[in-house]
């Protein structure tokens, strides 16, 4: 499955109708991000099961500010609607894979059950 342009209009509904979304926010300036693109690229053909997005912070600033982007490029993965890993910096093909990995081994009655207890605890939760 090939990479797929997510804008600030269809960032939810991604994240929404999709089991697990990886995330790459970047920029047509950023070295790094030009690097980690063909890495990325081939990550997507090989999980066709992931949806593989891609955010020009560039065309994208106010997504890029409402997801807390300081450094690019960041990658982040969703899995059932749940930000389960967030990191700056370009990774190389094993790395990602490896996220990739671990992104689907989670357990994700635990993950929704610690989400669950952490709003809890929130004061805005009372």
């Amino acid at each position: 499955m090939a990479t797929v342009e997510i804008t600030t209009e269809s960032f939810g509904t991604t994240i929404e109708d999709n089991d697990i979304v990886i995330v790459d926010f970047w920029a047509s300036w950023c070295q790094p991000c030009v690097r980690f693109a063909p890495t990325y690229e081939a990550a997507s053909e090989k999980h066709d099961d992931v949806v593989f997005g891609k955010v020009d912070t560039e065309a994208q600033q106010q997504l890029a500010a409402e997801a807390n982007i300081t450094s690019i490029p960041t990658l982040m993965a969703f899995r059932e609607k749940v930000l389960v890993f967030a990191q700056p910096g370009a990774l190389n093909g094993t790395q990602l894979d490896s996220v990739i990995d671990a992104v689907k081994a989670l357990d994700m009655t635990e993950v929704h059950a610690a989400v669950a207890a952490k709003q809890a605890e929130s004061p805005a939760a009372e």
